[in-house]
Parts: C-alpha cells; structure tokens; sequence
C-alpha cells in the first residue's frame, strides 16, 4: 500500500489512524491538490472523505461560482464557514476545504480547535498548470492566474502558516503528497 519513498508501513499508518482523534483538514491555494490528495489520504487511513465545496454546493443547489457570481465572497463565506463547523462536527476523517476557507478569522479558529490543519502547499507556477485545466475557478476568471495566485499566495500565507502541519505538494503523484502528510501527522501525534 505505500510507496519506496516513505519509511511508513500499513501497521504505521494503522497506528497512526487509530491515535488520529480529530478530522484532518486540509487547507491551501486552489490547484494544490487538497480534493485528491485527500481522497487517497483518507483512503490510506480508512476514515471517511468529504470535499467543503462539493456540500456547500449541495446545500445551496448551486455550483460555487454561481455562489459567488449571485450572492458574493463574503456571503459565501459566511455560508462556507456553517458547513465546515458542522463537517467538523460529523466527520472523524479528512475534510478538504475551499482555497480561501482558513483565511477567515472564525473558519480557521474553528479548524485549529477542532480538526488537525495540514497546509497543503506548492510552487506558483504547478498551481497555474493545474488550475489551467478546469474554468471553474471563480477567482481566476478576470486576470492573469499567474499574478492571481501570486497574489493570493502573499495575502493568504500568513493565515495558511498557522495550520498544524505544512506539506510542499510536488508535481508527482497525489499519493506521495499523501505519504508526506501521514509522516508530518505521526511526527505530530
């Protein structure tokens, strides 16, 4: 199940499944990976897997860009920050977030009482390629990505820098970024 590049084995990552008391989540700039990279993670841990935005989207029977098209950022916000207090609340597994999520003052106090925060982070350049390959990105819809996410990088790093854990997500597979948070979690714990 795991890959040459750890020194994490299945009764490893067991262990470290069964002293995880909190969800972990993940938080980062949008194209990071935290969809995928979490679904194999959670799959790694065999917990369960929920995506912020795919529930923000069922709750309010619209996609997010729409969200934010109609109602605004900060409305959307508001919105987002309900649904991941209660996905907190329900979920013993790993929780991906919205790129902007942790950056707001209460979503991310919420997530640091209550979850294990793993930023998942990554070179500007790797974010534009993969963010290139979907136009669902509100916030990249009017501008350069390269200077949006460059941007939103500064802005948001500070927040981001307080999550428990840090994890730098390389252009390879998402299970390696995956190995990479078991060992910082089994560091943490």
């Amino acid at each position: 199940m795991t890959e040459d590049t750890t020194s994490l084995g299945d009764a490893d990552i067991a262990r470290i499944a069964r002293h995880l008391d909190r969800p972990v989540v993940l938080v980062g700039l949008m194209g990071v990976g935290k969809s995928t990279v979490g679904r194999k993670l959670a799959h790694l841990l065999g917990r369960g897997f929920v995506d912020a935005d795919e529930e923000i989207e069922a709750a309010a029977q619209r996609s997010v860009s729409e969200i934010f098209e109609e109602f605004g950022e900060s409305y959307f916000r508001d919105g987002e920050r309900r649904v991941i207090s209660r996905l907190l609340d329900e979920h013993s597994g790993v929780i991906a977030t919205g790129g902007g999520a942790f950056v707001n003052d209460e979503t991310r106090g919420l997530i640091l009482e209550r979850g294990l925060a793993v930023w998942i982070d990554c070179d500007v350049d790797t974010l534009v390629e993969r963010t290139g390959r979907r136009n669902t990105r509100p916030l990249l819809k009017n501008g350069d990505p390269h200077e949006i996410l460059t941007r939103l990088l500064a802005e948001r790093k500070p927040a981001y820098s307080q999550a428990q854990i840090r994890v730098v997500s390389e252009d390879g597979p998402h299970v390696e970024t995956a190995m990479k948070i078991l060992e910082a979690i089994d560091a943490w714990l």
